[in-house]
C-alpha cells in the first residue's frame, strides 16, 4: 500500500476549501513537515547545491510562499475596512 504524499500546495488547496476568514487566512502557518522540507532544501543549497528537480521544487515552495503573503495582505486590507 503506497503512502500519498501531502504537498505544500495540497495544505493550500484543503485550508481554501474551508472558505477561512481574514483572521484565520493571516494565522495560517505551512505544517512542520513543509517548513522542514523547505529548511532542508535551502541548507542544501547553501551547502552543496539543488538538483534541478530539487530547484524546481524550492521554486514552487517559494511561489506559494508569495501567493499567501499575497493573500494575508489582502486580508489584513479586508480587516481594516
Amino acid at each position: 500500500m503506497a503512502i500519498e504524499q501531502v504537498t505544500a500546495y495540497d495544505e493550500v488547496y484543503d485550508f481554501l476549501l474551508r472558505s477561512p476568514t481574514p483572521e484565520q487566512v493571516i494565522a495560517f502557518r505551512p505544517s512542520e513537515a513543509t517548513q522542514m522540507r523547505v529548511r532542508a532544501l535551502l541548507d542544501t543549497n547553501k551547502t552543496q547545491g539543488l538538483s534541478e528537480t530539487e530547484t524546481a521544487e524550492l521554486d514552487e515552495f517559494l511561489k506559494l510562499e508569495h501567493f499567501m503573503r499575497m493573500l494575508k495582505i489582502r486580508a489584513r486590507q479586508r480587516l481594516a475596512e
